[in-house]
């Protein structure tokens, strides 16, 4: 293993403000001075800070936790809060148009996701859950789309790209696919500031929650025990909706990450307001991290250890010139240690098809096998 700590351990008094860029630690009582205590190492998950301050390798599951809440915290110190009751309201849910697809039926609906705020999506429905008996339960999938403007229709077969069509044949396999839009694309444009979101990126997270709980009011769903799935923005907002919402039993990210560090080679150009991640879709206050990308206090080091045990699969394809495959391998070879701890360490998969940023056909039917083992097994 390699050597775990880049910085000699000391003891913290840990603060958290609204926006997260250091741990304090106390020195020279004389002057009351203070220093940064560098972030916790990304290339070894398995560090953690105990109650003491001091940094310790996960020996068990249970020790990872402290690493996980720290984790959570300094993520929404970057993308705002995950809401409470205060933003629970009755989903209210409008069906628009509805069409029959064969074998199953294919809804246009909206719903109310908060207060004043709905959100347009789709919904996929086999026609057998329709007719079944109360005590017959089907599977269910939240499919996420890739950036575009017209949100989930390539997905749900409107559109000309096969390889984006995941939530059609999902749904065709048997599955109760959710779809819904991407705030800040197409005609979904709410107004994040008016309804009090910090981020994009946490608008969508909730809106996503709500959408599981529209699939746990629907009587032929298995409830509570989801996948997520989405191809390169629906790829990292799989991630994000999983690390935040537990009913997500299954993640597939397709062209979906990389580290921070690695994003079109860390080029500070990428890292102002208004481009790559610091768009308002997404996380605006990144750009404050311009030109000091290593103090950033969470990556997808931290956000693909912490899905473990769940099956996870990552789709990497080699030519892909957003996210970098070998980026990638980095973040798995990182995560890889705290899925061993958990049991688990066949859950975690990649795969590098040799194509360029697409969601390939090769790879359609491993991925929803992988769902198939994680939450319907009996398919």
């Amino acid at each position: 293993m390699k050597s775990i700590l880049p910085f000699p351990t000391v003891r913290i008094s840990v603060a958290f403000g609204a926006v997260a860029l250091f741990l304090s630690v106390g020195v020279a009582a004389e002057t009351g001075a203070e220093l940064p205590v560098r972030r916790l190492p990304r290339e070894n998950q398995l560090a953690y800070y105990d109650s003491d301050g001091d940094v310790k390798i996960a020996k068990s599951a249970g020790e990872l936790q402290r690493r996980k809440e720290e984790t959570l915290k300094d993520f929404t110190s970057l993308i705002g809060k995950l809401p409470g009751a205060e933003k629970r309201c009755p989903l209210d849910i409008e069906i628009d148009e509805e069409v029959d697809m064969g074998s199953y039926v294919r809804r246009l609906i909206s719903y109310q996701s908060e207060p004043g705020g709905r959100v347009p999506a789709y919904l996929l429905i086999p026609k057998e859950a329709l007719k079944s008996s109360p005590d017959k339960k089907f599977p269910a999938v939240l499919a996420l789309h890739p950036t575009n403007q017209r949100g989930p229709m390539e997905m749900v077969g409107l559109g000309e790209s096969r390889e984006r069509m995941y939530a059609k044949e999902l749904a065709e396999r048997g599955y109760v696919v959710i779809a819904p839009h991407y705030p800040l694309l197409g005609q979904f444009q709410p107004d994040l500031k008016q309804l009090g979101w910090e981020s994009g990126t946490m608008k969508a997270i909730w809106d996503n929650s709500r959408c599981l709980d529209l699939l746990d009011s629907l009587p032929y769903v298995q409830h509570g025990k989801y996948a997520a799935i989405g191809h390169s923005l629906g790829g990292h907002n799989s991630v994000f909706i999983a690390t935040f919402d537990p009913r997500i039993k299954a993640v597939v990210s397709c062209c979906g990450l990389d580290s921070f560090l690695d994003y079109y080679s860390g080029d500070p150009k990428n890292w102002v307001h208004g481009r790559g991640w610091c768009q308002d879709r997404y996380m605006p206050k990144l750009a404050g991290y311009q030109g000091r990308l290593e103090e950033l206090p969470v990556d997808f080091y931290e956000l693909v250890a912490g899905l473990a045990p769940r099956p996870t699969m990552i789709i990497a394809p080699l030519g892909d010139s957003n996210f970098k495959a070998d980026s990638v391998d980095r973040i798995a070879a990182a995560a890889r240690p705290v899925f061993q701890l958990f049991g688990a360490e066949e859950n975690l998969k990649v795969i590098h098809p040799d194509t360029e940023h697409t969601f390939p056909m090769e790879t359609h039917e491993p991925a929803y096998r992988f769902i198939d083992r994680a939450i319907n097994p009996q398919h």
